[in-house]
């Protein structure tokens, strides 16, 4: 079974930014009437802590050597993609 069809869906933990899919998580929050998805308790408790640490756009930086190269490559370009010709 594929975990990623269309009837799962998969959004982002907003604590680390892993993918979740909805479906099989487990662990969920609910804060001003939104319900949101985490990998592990401990990014949930993190959350929970400061939810607008995280759900501010500035805090929610992806992390990782790749979050940081499309940070960077993101600041670069203006967030235009890049075109080929």
């Amino acid at each position: 079974m594929n975990l990623f069809t269309k009837k799962n869906k998969t959004i982002t933990d907003p604590v680390c930014g892993m993918a979740v899919v909805t479906n099989l998580a487990g662990i969920t929050a609910k804060i001003d009437g939104e319900i949101y998805f985490f990998c592990a308790e401990s990014c949930r408790k993190s959350f929970e802590e400061n939810p607008h640490k995280y759900l501010c756009s500035e805090s929610a930086k992806k992390k990782g050597i790749w979050g940081r190269y499309l940070a960077r490559l993101e600041k670069t370009s203006g967030g235009k993609s890049m075109k080929c010709h």
